[in-house]
């Protein structure tokens, strides 16, 4: 089976001639671009690595950029200033920076916001949740929620997200020690949840501890089935076996002990994975509405593609269709986010070290439902 469901993967990476291939139910295939169902417009550009976004019920777009900055983008208009800034000692080597950001449900009323970020203590390398508070398009540190996630130049997780429950869920990465991921007593390597307000949930798996899910490697992406309510994520594998996984609580899923499509008692498999090929996935989101309604939607920094999955809606660990977007087309994708009106943006990363920047990057970029 996993020879058929390589050999489609290598179709994709190699960007041969449109392709369909089953391996065990599982199609691949690869869509000429004409065949998108939206219309691109670029929304800004010439950023400096942009990584993540949200949106305002006022309009306005928040995004971070990894060097330290969270921007504005209000009626269409990139605000020069930033909405904050940060000195020393936050850092910006390697993977470490400003990453995640997602705005308080009730954002209108209290003007809170959330980001991730790496900093230097001493010697000692870690990551952090803040919360700010913005006002007219200042934003100042409000609270420090949650402290002392191990961080290095690599490997830091970085997505927040608040989940259907309310609840703030957190990606880290195992800071280059793979040991971290299997211990339950480290932040590292793990998709932790919290309340908005820095404490513990109760009828979190384990008593008393921040950790839902433990034994991932690098988990940059989070995303809920919008009819399920299930929780998906992705995850960077070690020289290629990248990870789709459905996230369950308390759940080993294996790092550093199995990767890929190893079998291991106690441990969860992914529901997809990239064989000997890289995708290097980050940001993800499901679609809610417009053509892609229901599918998956994932970002590829290396792979250079966005992924398209179909998940079969009675059968949440069964991928139906992978479907490979946009190659080569716009270069490292860093994430992909679906606003209220069912517009899709993506944004890209070729400005990080590892890309090759071209006109304008970075760039964030819409798509726009075509009228039918």
């Amino acid at each position: 089976m996993w020879n058929k469901w390589l050999a489609c993967l290598l179709v994709l990476a190699l960007s041969l001639p449109a392709a369909a291939c089953d391996a065990s139910g599982v199609t691949e295939s690869k869509p000429s671009q004409q065949m998108i169902p939206y219309t691109v417009e670029v929304v800004a550009q010439e950023l400096d690595v942009p990584w993540e976004m949200d949106f305002a019920d006022d309009g306005r777009i928040f995004f971070t950029e990894r060097p330290g900055r969270v921007r504005v983008i209000q009626a269409g208009r990139l605000l020069p200033e930033p909405l904050i800034s940060f000195p020393a000692p936050f850092i910006s080597e390697g993977e470490g920076g400003l990453l995640g950001l997602v705005l308080d449900p009730e954002f209108a009323q209290n003007h809170y916001l959330y980001v991730y970020h790496t900093y230097k203590e001493g010697q000692n390398v870690y990551n952090r949740v803040l919360r700010l508070r913005e006002n007219n398009n200042q934003a100042k540190i409000d609270k420090v929620l949650f402290d002392k996630i191990p961080g290095s130049a690599i490997h830091n997780g970085g997505r927040i997200k608040i989940g259907p429950d309310q609840r703030l869920y957190i990606t880290t990465g195992d800071a280059r020690k793979p040991e971290l991921a299997q211990d339950r007593t480290s932040l590292a390597g793990k998709i932790l949840r919290i309340n908005l307000d820095g404490t513990i949930p109760a009828d979190n798996p384990f008593p008393a501890s921040p950790v839902y899910s433990l034994g991932h490697r690098n988990p940059q992406g989070i995303a809920w089935n919008p009819q399920t309510r299930i929780l998906y994520s992705s995850e960077h594998g070690q020289s290629a076996h990248d990870e789709i996984n459905r996230i369950e609580p308390g759940a080993n899923y294996g790092w550093p002990v199995i990767q890929g499509d190893q079998q291991r008692a106690g441990m969860k498999a992914p529901i997809l994975q990239s064989g000997e090929i890289t995708w290097a996935p980050s940001g993800m989101t499901f679609v809610s509405k417009g053509p892609w309604a229901g599918q998956l939607l994932v970002a590829n920094l290396r792979g250079e593609q966005m992924q398209r999955v179909t998940i079969d809606p009675s059968e949440p660990d069964t991928v139906r269709e992978a479907t490979a977007s946009f190659q080569q087309e716009y270069g490292r994708l860093r994430n992909v986010v679906e606003a209220a009106d069912g517009s899709l943006y993506l944004l890209t990363n070729n400005r990080d070290s590892r890309g090759e920047p071209r006109e304008g990057d970075d760039k964030i970029i819409r798509l726009v439902p075509r009228q039918p």
